[in-house]
């Protein structure tokens, strides 16, 4: 064979291997960020599985929004250090202050200090008086901090920022934006239950998430759910008290700190679950309505278009019962 046309040859057998793509694969990918867990499931076109390159994702989202990080954009923000803050901090910053602003302060994502000082943060739990909750309401409260040319203005030097409650959903939104560039079209994203799907699973179905029951007795059960939702392509976050509380002196303290009032809340709510387009909106409105009660929790959910609820709450005799909005029933598993 002549030279030149053996090269040829070759050379298109190499441009057809080239060209020809490899089959898709679902990947299982788990790991941790913000100190929980994740799990990402996703139909990769040619079967590389691109943990590492989320990784690096999440590194980066977590030296921004992580407290627990002391070189982090937050904790420099806590310190009063300048600081230049990335696109994802303002975004994730304004969608809090209109969630704070629709709640009327049961978001707030200055109330760090009272968690900690009640015991649920990383802090040691403090001696809880009325003048030392009055004490840190001075340096709480989403009106006494402002985006401004930049930089965060806080009335007080003191404040501190805490974004875990909307970051985790954030996140969620933007890895899912970053498989959906890497051209994966199904896929499910878990960060510590915060929750965005698209497409369907490896079995050719629509993605399932469970909503468990309120038993603070089943922690470890793995299929004691309330119902199942069916999502083809949606965020949903749920928030509970039922497992982080303690008892001191016969009372039951839960995790869910009211920020206008400085103390845990005692009302009927045990777990919300919100449906929306993004989990940035849905985790954020999950921690709200654990705040409010019953009643304005509803009141406030049936003014906002862009999301469903569900509320399992405590009747009189201690039964669970349930709330859902109009169009939340149609995502649920017949």
């Amino acid at each position: 064979m002549n030279a030149k046309i053996f090269i040829s040859v070759v050379f298109l057998v190499l441009a057809f291997s080239a060209c020809k793509q490899l089959p898709s694969k679902y990947i299982y990918n788990e790991g941790f960020v913000y100190g929980t867990i994740y799990h990402f499931v996703y139909e990769s076109p040619q079967g590389k599985d691109l943990q590492e390159e989320i990784q690096k994702k999440l590194n980066e989202y977590n030296s921004i929004f992580s407290t627990y990080d002391k070189t982090s954009v937050i904790s420099k923000i806590n310190n009063n250090e300048n600081v230049k803050l990335p696109p994802e901090f303002v975004t994730c910053f304004l969608k809090a202050m209109e969630v704070s602003e629709i709640t009327g302060g049961a978001f707030d994502i200055t109330a760090g200090p009272l968690v900690n000082a009640w015991g649920f943060g990383p802090e040691d739990k403090q001696k809880m008086t009325q003048e030392k909750v009055d004490s840190l309401l001075k340096i709480t409260g989403y009106r006494k901090i402002k985006l401004e040319s930049g930089k965060i203005i806080k009335q007080n030097p003191h404040m501190k920022l805490d974004m875990s409650a909307i970051a985790k959903g954030y996140t969620c939104d933007l890895i899912g934006e970053f498989l959906a560039a890497k051209g994966c079209k199904n896929y499910m994203i878990d960060i510590g239950g915060e929750i965005v799907t698209k497409g369907v699973n490896e079995k050719g179905k629509i993605w399932a998430i469970g909503i468990s029951r309120p038993d603070e007795n089943a922690f470890f059960a793995s299929n004691d759910y309330e119902a199942v939702v069916e999502l083809p392509g949606h965020a949903m976050a749920t928030s509970g008290n039922y497992r982080n509380f303690y008892v001191e002196d016969g009372k039951k303290y839960a995790h869910t700190i009211d920020p206008q009032t400085g103390y845990p809340v005692q009302h009927s709510i045990l777990s919300s679950t919100v449906l929306s387009e993004n989990c940035m909106t849905a985790d954020a409105y999950a921690t709200a309505f654990m705040v409010l009660d019953l009643e304005k929790g509803i009141e406030i959910a049936r003014r906002i278009p862009e999301i469903e609820v569900y509320f399992i709450y405590a009747g009189e005799q201690g039964e669970n019962l349930i709330y859902m909005s109009e169009n939340f029933e149609q995502y649920l598993r017949k």
